[in-house]
């Protein structure tokens, strides 16, 4: 009896058991959640009076400040994540305070009803799109277009797109992040398959959860979103790499197609034989770049492709990237090691901080002061080995502890953690010569990057354009207020807590248990982000093909988000028949050249929403997708202070000194209060005293205003203007906080390139 009873128990047991793991494994391969579609696109079309309407008030301001033949001022975003991009999809889990959902649909409604876009491109993580996602986002871009009018004159135009996000471990395998947008829609104008960064591709393999941990996750997250998680990565669960010696429409359907370095991301892209243009982002943001990194290595007729990589994004939600500063991170010795650098007035080491922090806790800890300056020339050491993780060489810090290292103080809201030798500026006073030809003939001109300057938000919430107001920090950034993820979650946000100790340890890449961004000082970071910038294009036109040749013309700007009008033109371009040369343009000149700049301040912004938005989304669809807050444009223009021009002479020897070629500024124009704008004509006489190649770009400056985290990560300071201690946006748990200091809006041309005539 007994024994029967023993055998009932023990088979129910089983039976309990594989009931149990049956129900992991369905958890785990996403039955209960859903799948991150692309959503229903609500809003109709956009009244056409109210797209007349914004066109009539640019072209008036336009003839107000005495441009005589004006095109279109459009403005746009180039630089845009819904929910399928891997960072964007975790951080809408309500444990991170995320919104839940974002998909390509409400980028399409909030382009055209909360932020009242002339044109935008999605820009998702290839490495996270999967071949039914990438299937659906041509479609819903395909119908965003369909909605939005006589495609003569739309409401918007939807560019199709695509995040190729390279992160190197060391400067020599870095390459960063780029952007690829695509100029048709049609099937033969349109990969099968975005191309993604071998290494990223790599990594969300790597660290994709078990179908036990996902399954875990499923069960007791307490959500349904978590049902989705679950569901998102086990649609990736059996992805595989792309063949990368197999030509591109010879791949099976359903891999992930890759690419090393940007040579094969333009090879590919070649196979593809499609129209696209490659746009680099980020270029100085710390986060995830290497110490060191130096952009030199890109320019070279491998890793730069003229025809493609035409434009530049200097400006995001990450902070500006146009600045060159001559302090380095780590400096880098002769043998490939790396010291830490001496502390300087405008800018603090991380590996300086580093050793202050552990002789400050040594002394504490009753060290004696020889004891404590070792320890600290070793930390020293140690943080500056660990590069972009130098962080982690501290065991048990406070975030706070480490002040302002890092940051470039002197720099207009700059990205975090900033690294010089990826600015704008720096790309453009750079010059890739080639070896002379044997036999005498004359050597090949240099090659430079020629690009143009274009702004966007790197928005991950599918809102495109959110800089048209300081407001809503965790609804318009990337911004989070502290949040802290337990359980299963936690092994992808954060990092184990390790004691506090008065000795720092090493940091090695190779044996770390970290991953993701568990690597990265997410905390710090959260004072950096911006709301996000606009790219603006003089085109012919409101249709793709004008658009897009604006692009190619890089008669282009950015902004920091507000819509200031801008111009800036060569007056004096040989053979232009009195027409001036835009910006963007290029010239051969054997004359002073003559400039002219103008600009007219942006629209000052009402709370809230305009009717066409509520008639379009309803309420809850302007609370979901608007945030509650659109671009709103009073009749009241903010005021042009300034104009700045910024002259760059690119090297003209291999070995020329950068740092002396870069002028920033190089003249400064004060604007008279003037609501119609400010105009300043001016000359270069050095240009022909010095018969060598110059670039020039201008900068249109408004009134300061609050802005959010325009701070930092605000210093209090003693009397001598050293930063004492932080307060970091966010730490405190406080979403209400916007982080606000004052800023001045800008908007920056792209370059006219004038070169002396060769021979």
């Amino acid at each position: 009896m007994l024994r029967s009873v023993l055998r009932w128990g023990l088979g129910i047991a089983v039976v309990g058991a594989v009931v149990v793991l049956a129900l992991f494994v369905v958890a785990g391969e996403g039955w209960f959640g859903s799948h991150e579609g692309p959503g229903t696109i609500r809003g109709g079309r956009v009244a056409p009076a109210l797209v007349e309407a914004r066109g009539r008030a640019s072209f008036d301001a336009a003839r107000g400040i005495g441009v005589a033949q004006p095109k279109q001022i459009l403005f746009g975003d180039l630089h845009v994540h819904t929910t399928v991009s891997f960072d964007a999809f975790m951080t809408s889990v309500p444990m991170l305070g995320g919104e839940g959902t974002h998909p390509q649909a409400d980028a399409c409604d909030f382009a055209r009803h909360c932020s009242a876009l002339d044109f935008w491109s999605i820009n998702d993580h290839a490495a996270a799109i999967t071949r039914r996602n990438w299937r659906e986002t041509v479609e819903s871009i395909r119908a965003c277009n369909a909605i939005a009018g006589d495609p003569a004159s739309p409401d918007t135009v939807a560019f199709l797109g695509w995040e190729w996000t390279q992160v190197g471990t060391t400067p020599e395998d870095h390459w960063g992040h780029k952007n690829v947008v695509l100029r048709g829609l049609d099937d033969d104008a349109i990969p099968s398959r975005p191309i993604a960064a071998r290494t990223v591709a790599e990594l969300n393999l790597e660290m994709a959860p078990s179908v036990w941990r996902r399954g875990a996750l499923s069960l007791f997250g307490g959500h349904d979103r978590y049902d989705d998680v679950a569901r998102y990565f086990a649609e990736r669960a059996d992805a595989a790499l792309c063949d990368p010696a197999t030509p591109v429409r010879e791949q099976p359907p359903g891999c992930i197609e890759t690419a090393a370095d940007p040579h094969e991301l333009f090879a590919k892209l070649d196979d593809w034989g499609v129209d696209s243009i490659v746009i680099p982002h980020g270029t100085t943001w710390g986060m995830y770049t290497p110490a060191a990194s130096d952009w030199k290595k890109q320019i070279t007729p491998a890793q730069h492709d003229p025809a493609r990589q035409t434009l530049i994004e200097i400006y995001s939600g990450h902070g500006n990237s146009e600045e060159y500063r001559t302090w380095r991170e780590v400096d880098v010795q002769a043998d490939g090691s790396v010291r830490c650098p001496e502390a300087r007035p405008d800018y603090l080491p991380r590996c300086q901080r580093a050793g202050e922090i552990v002789r400050e806790r040594c002394m504490e800890d009753g060290g004696d002061a020889s004891e404590c300056d070792a320890r600290a020339a070793e930390a020293r050491q140690l943080a500056a080995d660990a590069g972009g993780q130098a962080h982690l060489t501290v065991p048990g810090y406070d975030p706070s502890e480490w002040l302002d290292a890092g940051q470039c103080r002197d720099c207009s809201v700059p990205a975090f953690n900033y690294r010089p030798g990826g600015a704008a500026q720096y790309v453009l006073a750079l010059s890739h010569f080639e070896p002379a030809p044997a036999g005498g003939a004359p050597a090949a001109p240099p090659l430079r990057a020629r690009m143009g300057f274009i702004a966007s938000s790197d928005n991950h919430k599918a809102r495109p354009g959110t800089g048209f107001k300081e407001v809503r920090r965790e609804a318009f950034t990337e911004s989070r207020s502290n949040p802290r993820p337990e359980g299963l979650l936690a092994g992808v946000f954060r990092r184990p807590e390790t004691a506090r100790a008065s000795r720092a340890v090493p940091f090695d890449r190779a044996t770390t248990s970290l991953r993701g961004f568990q690597l990265f000082e997410m905390e710090r970071q959260a004072s950096y982000f911006m709301t996000g910038g606009l790219v603006a294009v003089h085109a012919d036109g409101r249709d793709r093909d004008a658009i897009w040749e604006a692009f190619e013309r890089r008669e282009v700007y950015g902004t920091t988000g507000p819509r200031i009008l801008l111009w800036f033109d060569l007056l004096n371009a040989p053979g232009s028949r009195g027409r001036a040369l835009p910006m963007g343009g290029a010239v051969e000149l054997d004359a002073p050249p003559i400039f002219q700049a103008r600009a007219v301040g942006s629209f000052e912004q009402e709370p809230g929403c305009p009717d066409e938005a509520f008639e379009a989304l309803g309420e809850d669809g302007v609370a979901r997708v608007c945030g509650g807050e659109c671009y709103f444009p009073s009749d009241e223009r903010r005021r042009i202070t300034r104009i700045e021009v910024v002259r760059v002479r690119p090297q003209a020897t291999p070995d020329e000194p950068v740092a002396p070629l870069i002028e920033d500024p190089w003249r400064v124009f004060e604007c008279e209060p003037d609501d119609a704008g400010c105009s300043v004509v001016f000359t270069d006489p050095d240009y022909v005293r010095g018969r060598r190649d110059a670039v020039y770009y201008v900068r249109a400056i408004e009134e300061p205003t609050p802005t959010i985290n325009a701070g930092g990560v605000r210093c209090a300071r003693d009397a001598e203007g050293a930063c004492t201690g932080v307060d970091l946006c966010g730490l405190d748990g406080n979403a209400s906080d916007d982080c606000l200091a004052p800023a001045e809006p800008k908007a920056w041309s792209s370059p006219i390139y004038v070169d002396w005539p060769r021979g």
